[in-house]
């Protein structure tokens, strides 16, 4: 499946941990940033997949699972550690689910909002990768 999970580079001290993401950590630039957060435990997100956009995706706080779909296979990841990412390259649908109480998701995206690059409908969305 055309997924990585990616380490956070950190500095751990007494104060506490800080977590870097700097441009070498990524294999994308990052052009856009958003996050979900009081996000009800029973919601789901995503529901839409990328034709040409890249996704880093961090827990930076509390859990949620990931739920991937490549169009042949299916694979579920928990995320609930401020130091690892999910990075989602192209044409994977997903549907983020099952938020933990105080949950944030970090989205780091590899270019700025283009509705044209989002597949939001499933069926669609095996057709469109049936065609690659």
């Amino acid at each position: 499946m055309n997924i990585e999970i990616i380490s956070i580079p950190k500095v751990e001290d007494h104060r506490g941990n800080l977590a870097i993401i700097e441009k070498d950590v990524l294999p994308f630039e990052i052009k856009r940033v958003y996050y979900l957060y009081d996000v009800p435990s029973s919601a789901k997100r995503g529901g839409h997949a990328h034709k040409d956009q890249k996704e880093f995706l961090v827990a930076v706080s509390g859990s949620f699972e990931v739920v991937l779909n490549d169009g042949v296979s299916k694979q579920s990841i928990t995320l609930n550690k401020p130091n690892k990412g999910l990075l989602i390259k192209t044409n994977i649908w997903r549907e983020l689910d099952n938020f933990s109480s105080g949950a944030v998701c970090l989205v780091l995206n590899s270019d700025v909002f283009s509705e044209e690059d989002y597949i939001r409908d499933f069926d669609d969305f095996k057709t469109y990768v049936n065609n690659q």
